[in-house]
């Protein structure tokens, strides 16, 4: 689905502006005490041109009071309007950013709860440049409709009104001419503006997606000197965005030089309303000079008019990503009336699973049923493709299913919250991840508040102690971005420490051995040993050396348990789908067993 069947055309602007009126519903008073001030300074602009007809007219004839009179209304107005712009941009700087913190946690917190498929398909920095450039179009949005728009457009009322009570022609000419040239401006932001602006703004986001992934993945760039072919494919990326922002930038250019022009069409037709009133004795000279004073301020507000809706336009179409996040399905949500689930042994079952992934036309699992009792250590294996980590996957929600049930304990786990399922299940994935902030962190992200000496424990029970004392700043030491600082098996050692602190009922352990060396791997192997011990483990492998302990092993192949038993039972069927793996594994027969 593309960003125009998301956004079509005649809706972009409602959509944003609707979210944008739904943040300042939820502080209102910041809101409203800014619009209000705005209105009220804007409308001070309004009378000064009548004051300054009128004591022009004073001076002609010789009133002296008047005169002076009109002179301290012109400074009261002038005194008035200050203080009253000054409330209205001091009150929308608390409002500014109390949405802009909002819309950024709210982003942020979506994208956390957006589904694994959207986060496989998606750039982190395209998605990143989302949500802060999201975040501050909301700021020029905020400053383009409360102190921009919303004055000129309190102006361009006044002063029509204000004139159509005096001479109603001269109104209807000002009015039609103020009218046509906003039709104008709003017809090129919406209809040629902001198709241009969209399409540039959607290789923004991918020049950004392409710079993180080259620059997250620079290890593997210069392991195969392909710096060139990278900055190759940034200058291609870069010149499809300079080709669209150009276009947007021109069109730009042309729409301001055709409502400038159609600026001096009002004015001139302003002006010669004003001298045919003249000549027929129905204005004075004072009259000229306010109708003159009153243009001249009408014309410096139309031409911000077409300014801002410009930056209107732009805004919104920068933060139409933005509300486009908002609006994203989360994929697996929770259900209305969710609880807590309490796990305690963890025992699981699948019943009659029935589940496809999205956009796949056959299912992977078609009635898939098996039960795993609590505390029992089960290896899955198979080869590539044949469900062992959607196994895993489900147990932990990451995916709803089509039919069946998976449960723990009991209990349906699509009944419960995501996050105290989650909470209760460990994992060491095949190459751990790890945030860029100190070990201490790391590990204890498995545990929030836990002490130091409870982490330092779990480090010493993943084999990991040691290797951190050794660096210079213990524990204290920043690990790089995703852990790059720490070589795999170190890396693996601490997520190792983090499922020992984390204690939960359930523990996956995927390929967690598979890409490290035999001095490493024998440190890691110990390590879960420990890790397994009281708790319901299940180990995904491809090397079935590490699986012919475990209590029992899983045999999958095309989404289909074909089965199930301990390594001795299952190496003892002749013509078995395990016996051939680990022969082939082995590279020679498999030793017979004797009953």
């Amino acid at each position: 689905m593309t960003d125009d069947d998301l956004f079509p055309r005649a809706s972009v602007l409602r959509k944003v502006l609707g979210f944008t009126f739904r943040l300042w519903a939820r502080t209102p008073l910041p809101a409203l005490a800014c619009a209000s001030a705005m209105m009220l300074a804007t409308l001070t602009e309004v009378f000064v041109p009548l004051y300054a007809g009128r004591m022009i007219d004073a001076v002609g004839s010789g009133n002296g009071a008047l005169a002076w009179w009109s002179f301290g209304a012109i400074t009261a107005l002038g005194c008035a309007m200050v203080v009253l712009r000054h409330l209205g941009w001091w009150s929308i700087v608390p409002l500014t950013l109390t949405m802009m913190g909002t819309v950024t946690r709210e982003a942020f917190a979506r994208v956390q709860r957006l589904s694994t498929d959207w986060h496989a398909n998606a750039f982190s920095g395209s998605t990143v440049r989302r949500i802060t450039r999201g975040m501050w179009a909301l700021d020029t949005l905020n400053d383009v409709l409360l102190l921009a728009l919303l004055p000129s457009l309190t102006v361009l009322v006044g002063t029509v009104l204000l004139l159509a009570a005096h001479w109603p022609l001269l109104g209807l000419v000002m009015g039609i001419g103020a009218l046509a040239y906003i039709a104008l401006t709003v017809a090129l932001a919406t209809r040629v503006l902001a198709p241009r602006a969209r399409l540039s703004n959607q290789w923004d986001t991918r020049l950004g997606g392409v710079l993180a992934d080259a620059i997250g993945t620079n290890a593997v760039v210069k392991a195969f000197g392909a710096e060139d072919r990278e900055e190759q494919l940034l200058g291609r990326t870069v010149g499809k965005w300079r080709r669209r922002t150009r276009r947007t930038w021109m069109a730009f250019t042309w729409a301001g030089s055709g409502q400038l022009a159609l600026l001096w069409l009002i004015r001139i037709a302003t002006t010669g309303t004003a001298l045919l009133l003249w000549a027929r004795g129905q204005a004075s000279a004072g009259d000229m000079a306010y109708v003159l004073t009153s243009y001249l301020v009408l014309n410096g507000y139309l031409r911000e008019i077409g300014q801002y809706v410009h930056q209107l336009q732009r805004a919104v179409n920068e933060m139409e990503e933005l509300v486009q996040l908002h609006d994203e399905p989360l994929g697996v949500a929770d259900r209305p009336g969710a609880r807590p689930i309490r796990i305690e042994g963890g025992a699981i079952g699948f019943d009659a699973v029935r589940f496809r992934y999205p956009g796949q036309d056959h299912p992977l699992y078609d009635g898939l049923s098996v039960t795993i009792p609590a505390g029992q250590r089960v290896g899955l294996v198979g080869p590539s493709g044949s469900g062992k980590t959607s196994f895993v996957k489900l147990i932990q929600r990451l995916y709803d299913i089509d039919a069946g049930q998976v449960t723990i304990d009991g209990q349906d786990v699509a009944g419960a919250t995501q996050a105290s399922l989650r909470r209760q299940v460990a994992i060491v994935p095949q190459e751990s991840v790890l945030f860029h902030r100190s070990l201490a962190d790391n590990i204890g992200y498995g545990r929030p508040g836990a002490t130091q000496a409870e982490i330092e424990q779990a480090a010493r029970l993943a084999n990991a102690h040691d290797f951190i004392m050794a660096l210079p700043k213990g524990y204290r030491t920043l690990v790089g971005e995703r852990g790059v600082k720490l070589s795999g098996g170190e890396r693996q050692r601490v997520a190792i420490a983090r499922a020992f602190l984390a204690d939960a009922p359930i523990l996956i352990l995927d390929e967690a051995t598979s890409s490290l060396d035999s001095e490493s791997e024998a440190a890691i192997q110990q390590a879960m040993e420990r890790l397994m011990v009281g708790r319901t483990a299940i180990v995904i492998a491809h090397r079935l050396s590490t699986v012919r302990a475990l209590d029992r092993i899983l045999v999958f192949a095309g989404g289909r348990i074909v089965e199930d038993g301990s390594h001795d039972a299952l190496l003892a069927a002749q013509d078995g789908q395990y016996r051939r793996l680990f022969e082939r594994q082995a590279g020679t027969a498999a030793p017979e067993i004797v009953a």
